[in-house]
């Protein structure tokens, strides 16, 4: 996608990265963005903003009318062409002699153009001319055309061996994508899993501020480690003993960043739970989702979320009747400012930064994405501290710390998958402490020893002697 198959194992990473760096500033700006609507706006309507926000993605639908190879794939039934299970089939029926008429096509005749130049001609055209003898050309030519089914091996036997390996891997790729039936049952699955995960996100916002939400929500690195234990998807989601410590110490910023916040508004922040529970939701959509679809190649994401809102809109309406009835949220029509920020705040933060987040995470790892989620906690801060004059303690501030430490160390972990520094550095622990309390034995067996030699030694000897 987007140009990255021939793309390094290192230059995935680090675009990856940087499109998570780029999703995090959308972020920030959405979460902001929400928080003036709710509380400023007087527009506390988390479900409507989301099922709004979800509405948008079927923006991508419109991918349907313009883009030709969606329009090819529902053509052809919404089945992709699959060339590799043609071969496979054609393979038992292609002819042996290269003379068969199934490997060329059917003669085409086409005029000759004769050029002007009558220093063209050969050294044979010169003899003939002096021996008297005349060659009549026809004018027309016969023209054959390679049967389609060897055309694509053609291709590939005029590359070098290299590029022919990346051509064929490509090729497979692109054989493995997703067809657009499995598409909208891939979508079906998990657009409530997305649903609700933001909605409890919009929750929270509603109940505490924004840091504290972005904070609570990182703790989604834990339950993604968690996940991907659990539906391993691959060897960069991979359980290690590091990966749990660099998640445990992004936990323990996250702590110390909540307990300054609880000295803040003297109690536990009301959103907490509605933030760890979306984290929770966002950890299985992801992990779930790489399990099904292992490279970005095999996925269309525009027509993956375009479906996501498809469904959501079909399904998830009836809330409006449960959340106004229940009055947990009274149904009231936005006016023209607060539409206004709904759709910028849907089409960048919603419709852009979820299609990049997604992407971002293919060329990572889930967990990498996940924890990229901490690190909106400095930039959250600092606009709260600039247009909002909050003030934080130093505890908040030193509690970044860790989880900036905890990101950059999992991408270190991701790249090299099989390096595991801490169990290493567990068992060399282990091996000084157990080489301690085995030499001192060492070296008391020695000294038994010698002393039970001379004993025996001063017993045969009395015994001779006797």
């Amino acid at each position: 996608m987007l140009g990255t198959t021939r793309l390094t194992k290192v230059q995935r990473l680090v675009l990856g990265i940087i499109v998570l760096l780029v999703v995090d500033l959308i972020w920030v700006g959405s979460s902001e963005l929400t928080e003036y609507l709710f509380k400023e706006e007087d527009f506390n309507k988390p479900f409507f903003t989301t099922y709004a926000k979800t509405s948008m993605f079927m923006i991508y639908l419109f991918g349907f009318l313009f883009w030709e190879p969606w329009r090819r794939q529902c053509r052809n039934g919404g089945n992709l062409p699959s060339l590799v299970s043609q071969d496979d089939n054609i393979e038992e029926e292609r002819p042996i002699s290269p003379d068969s008429n199934h490997t060329l096509s059917d003669p085409v005749y086409v005029p000759v153009r004769r050029g002007e130049d009558k220093t063209s001609g050969t050294e044979s055209d010169d003899c003939s001319l002096s021996s008297g003898k005349s060659v009549r050309f026809n004018k027309v030519s016969e023209v054959r055309h390679l049967s389609e089914t060897y055309a694509e091996d053609a291709n590939l036997a005029r590359l070098s061996y290299s590029a022919s390996l990346l051509a064929e891997e490509a090729r497979l790729r692109s054989m493995s994508k997703l067809s657009v039936k499995q598409v909208m049952k891939l979508a079906l699955f998990f657009c409530i899993l997305w649903f609700f995960g933001n909605f409890s996100y919009q929750q929270a916002l509603l109940d505490t501020q924004a840091g504290v939400v972005n904070v609570l929500s990182s703790t989604s690195g834990l339950f993604t480690l968690i996940c991907a234990a659990i539906f391993p998807s691959s060897g960069a989601d991979r359980f290690t003993l590091s990966k749990l410590v660099t998640v445990l110490v992004s936990i323990g910023g996250i702590v110390m960043v909540s307990l300054a916040d609880v000295n803040l508004e003297k109690g536990v922040p009301a959103g907490a739970l509605w933030a760890v529970f979306g984290s929770m939701l966002y950890a299985f959509y992801l992990v779930s989702l790489r399990r099904n679809v292992d490279h970005e190649d095999k996925l269309d994401i525009p027509m993956f979320f375009g479906f996501v809102g498809f469904f959501c809109v079909i399904f998830i309406w009836p809330g409006f009747f449960i959340t106004h009835f229940s009055k947990e949220e009274t149904f009231q029509w936005p006016n023209g400012k607060q539409w206004l920020f709904i759709c910028i705040n849907g089409l960048i933060g919603t419709v852009v930064s979820e299609f990049l987040w997604l992407w971002g995470c293919f060329l990572t790892s889930s967990l990498i994405a996940t924890l990229s989620l901490s690190l909106t906690i400095p930039l959250t801060m600092l606009a709260d501290v600039i247009f909002k004059g909050i003030p934080y303690t130093w505890l908040f501030y030193v509690g970044t710390l860790p989880v900036f430490i905890a990101f950059f160390a999992v991408s270190l972990l991701t790249h090299y998958e099989n390096w595991d520094p801490v169990l290493i550095g567990c068992k060399k622990i282990l091996h000084c402490i157990c080489r301690k309390r085995i030499l001192p034995r060492k070296r008391i067996l020695p000294r038994y020893r010698e002393v039970d030699r001379e004993q025996t030694e001063s017993l045969i000897n009395e015994n001779n002697v006797q």
